[in-house]
C-alpha cells in the first residue's frame, strides 16, 4: 500500500487511521504486503531513472515458473493452517503484526518537503502526473528491492479508458501501448500489468458490496482554491457523464484504444530516452 496522505491534506492523525485501516485489511488477506509512503520518493537512488536489466522470462530449475511459484505459495499456506500457525506478514517498518504505538509516519520534515515540489507544480494538470510518475517510481523501486518480477495495478477499464483520453489530451498518444495496455516491459526487470481493466469501476464496487469487501475510502489529490480542474479530472467527469446515458462509452473507448495503441518508439541511447517516464522520445517524423 502506497500512503498519499501527506498529498490529499490529511491529518496526521486521519493519515494514522487509514494506515492502520489499510494494514488491518491487509493482515486479513494472508499474503506478505509492504506499506510505504509517498515521501519516500524524495529517497529514491538515481537508478530508477534507468531501466534494469532484463530478466529471463523462461523457467529453469533455479527460477520456477509463474504457476509453480503460486503453487508452492499455496501449499505452503496449507501447511500453515494444518500446523495452527498462521502466515507472517511484511511490512517496511518491519513492525510486528501487532498494532504499535509509535508513529509510523515520516518526519515531518520529509513531508513538508514533498509539499513544496507539489505546490511548486503550476497547474493541477501538473499535480496529477507529478503523483503518478512518484508512485510508479516508488512501486516499481519497493519490487526491486524485494526480488519481485512482476507488479499487477489495479486500473479497471474505467481507469484505463480515462487514462487514454487524458494521455492524448497530454500529447502522450505515442505511448498508449505502455501506459494502458496490459503489459509495460518499460523498466526491464518488472513488468507491470493490469489484470484488472476487463472489469469497469462499478462492476467492482458491486462484487465488493455484494461479497462484502472491506474498502479504505482515500482522499483525491488537494486542489487549490480557486485553481481550474486538471485535465485529468475533466476527461472523468466528461467519460462518466457520458457513461450515465450511454453504457457502452466507456467500452467503446478501450476497444478503440487497443487499435490506435502502437508500440512506442525504441530508445537507442539514454539521451533519447525520457527521465520521468522512461519511454523513448517520439522526436521522429514522419508516420
Amino acid at each position: 500500500h502506497l500512503a498519499e496522505g501527506a498529498v490529499c491534506r490529511q491529518s496526521p492523525e486521519q493519515r494514522e487511521q487509514t494506515l492502520a485501516q489499510m494494514e488491518t485489511l491487509l493482515q486479513a488477506t494472508g499474503f506478505p504486503y509492504h506499506l510505504i509512503h509517498l515521501e519516500e520518493a524524495l529517497q529514491l537512488p538515481p537508478s530508477i531513472l534507468q531501466p534494469g536489466p532484463e530478466r529471463s522470462s523462461t523457467a529453469g530449475p533455479s527460477r520456477p515458473s509463474y504457476k509453480e511459484a503460486v503453487d508452492s505459495f499455496i501449499q505452503q499456506q496449507r501447511q500453515e493452517g494444518d500446523s495452527g500457525t498462521s502466515l507472517p506478514a511484511h511490512s517496511t517498518q518491519d513492525t510486528p503484526a501487532a498494532p504499535s504505538a509509535t508513529p509510523r509516519l515520516p518526519d515531518a520534515a520529509q513531508t513538508q518537503e514533498l509539499l513544496r515540489a507539489f505546490e511548486a507544480a503550476g497547474t493541477a494538470t501538473a499535480r496529477e502526473e507529478l503523483l503518478e510518475m512518484l508512485r510508479t517510481h516508488l512501486i516499481v523501486q519497493t519490487a526491486r528491492d524485494r526480488g519481485y518480477a512482476k507488479v499487477m495495478m489495479g486500473d479497471s477499464v474505467t481507469r484505463v479508458a480515462i487514462k487514454l483520453l487524458t494521455n492524448l489530451s497530454l500529447g502522450r498518444g505515442a505511448y498508449l501501448a505502455v501506459d494502458t495496455g496490459f503489459t509495460d516491459q518499460r523498466h526491464g526487470d518488472v513488468m507491470v500489468v493490469r489484470p484488472m481493466r476487463d472489469y469497469t469501476a462499478k462492476e467492482i464496487a458491486f462484487y465488493n458490496f455484494f461479497y462484502g469487501v472491506p474498502t479504505v475510502i482515500v482522499p483525491p489529490l488537494f486542489t487549490k482554491r480557486r485553481e481550474k480542474p486538471s485535465i485529468h479530472q475533466l476527461v472523468e467527469r466528461f467519460l462518466l457523464g457520458l457513461q450515465e446515458e450511454f453504457p457502452s462509452t466507456i467500452s467503446t473507448v478501450y476497444r478503440t484504444g487497443e487499435k490506435l495503441s502502437p508500440e512506442p518508439a525504441k530508445a537507442s541511447s539514454e539521451s533519447q530516452r525520457c527521465l520521468l517516464c522512461l519511454c523513448g522520445l517520439d522526436t521522429e517524423g514522419g508516420e
